[in-house]
């Protein structure tokens, strides 16, 4: 039974993954991200375009986008934007880190 179960998961891990809106970003500049005027990308669809600009926004060297449901690590890196979204592919949260 267990290995039945594994064989699922380790089926629908491929798919789960193609269902963020991209991969994470990097840039070349920045170094030091900033919250200042990131609150206007909540509420918008998340996308590619959505995730350069709110990078060149906050200046952040890294992006990462946060899936619902999906775990990350708590560690915090002040040249990387986290970027949240919800099952409707809405923007919930933009936020160094």
């Amino acid at each position: 039974m267990r290995s039945k179960a594994l064989l699922i998961l380790m089926a629908l891990a491929p798919t789960a993954c193609m269902t963020a809106p991209m991969t994470p970003q990097v840039a070349s500049g920045g170094t030091t991200c900033t919250n200042e005027g990131l609150d206007r990308f909540i509420g918008q669809r998340a996308s590619a375009e959505l995730g350069a600009e709110a990078m060149k926004t906050s200046r952040a060297r890294t992006m990462r986008w946060g899936a619902p449901g999906m775990a990350m690590t708590m560690d915090y890196r002040e040249d990387r934007l986290t970027v949240s979204y919800d099952e409707a592919m809405l923007v919930t949260s933009a936020q160094c880190g």
